[in-house]
Parts: structure tokens; sequence; C-alpha cells
């Protein structure tokens, strides 16, 4: 039962308006500790200099989407196990099976509630203290 506040969360989105409603979300739930990065390929760099916790990736993106960051973290031993939400702004069945298959941990689908991002985090990582 990890407490929110202890958890460093790596946002990536290509719009700015996505990263902050994320941003705002995950702090009404006590997270403090964030990094943004705006497509995968930035991503996966902060990732390598500073690796968090969780990362909540937007599935559209320029340069490396989110299946590409998805499959590039699980194949780097350091972060392989990093717990992983893709946002995605379609309920696409195909997408989140492939999102599974690279094992992806939950999905997000925009636009979405503090609640049920909140939900979609304690399915990963339990009861937030």
């Amino acid at each position: 039962m990890p407490a929110a506040s202890s958890l460093s969360v790596l946002i990536v989105d290509d719009q700015q308006t996505i990263r902050s409603l994320v941003r705002t979300g995950l702090q009404q739930l006590g997270f403090t500790s964030f990094v943004e990065a705006q497509d995968g390929e930035d991503g996966l760099r902060q990732m390598l200099v500073r690796p968090a916790q969780l990362i909540i990736s937007d599935y559209n993106m320029p340069k490396l989407d989110g299946l590409g960051l998805l499959r590039a973290v699980r194949a780097h031993a350091p972060i392989r196990d990093t717990a992983f939400i893709m946002l995605t702004g379609r309920a696409d069945k195909e997408l989140v099976q492939r999102a599974v298959q690279f094992g992806v941990n939950n999905y997000l689908v925009k636009p979405f509630t503090v609640a049920t991002l909140k939900e979609k985090i304690e399915a990963v990582f339990g009861v937030l203290a």
C-alpha cells in the first residue's frame, strides 16, 4: 500500500493540456513527484536518466508512440518493471490487446475523471495510502 506522495510519475503526452490535466488529477490524489515528456522519445530519455515508478503515456504521439515507448521500457532491464498506464482517446480493443501483449499494466480512456485515474492506479499499486 504505497503512499501516493512516495511514487514518482512520468507523464508522456504530446498535448500540454492533457499533461496538465493528468498532473492536476495526480496532485488531487496526493502525488507530488512528476516529470513530463512531450513524446515517447523524450519519455524514454527521461526514464533512462531518472526512472519513475509509474508512466502514464498517451498512445498517439509523434516520433515514438505509446506502444513504442512501452516496448522500449519493457526491453530495457533496469526499467522493465516500471508500472505503465496507457492513455488513449479511443477504447480500441485491438490497441488494448496489443498493449496488454507488450506488458501494459492498465489503460485509461480520455476524457477521464480523477476518480477513474485513481481507480486505474490502484488497480496497479493497490489502495493508495
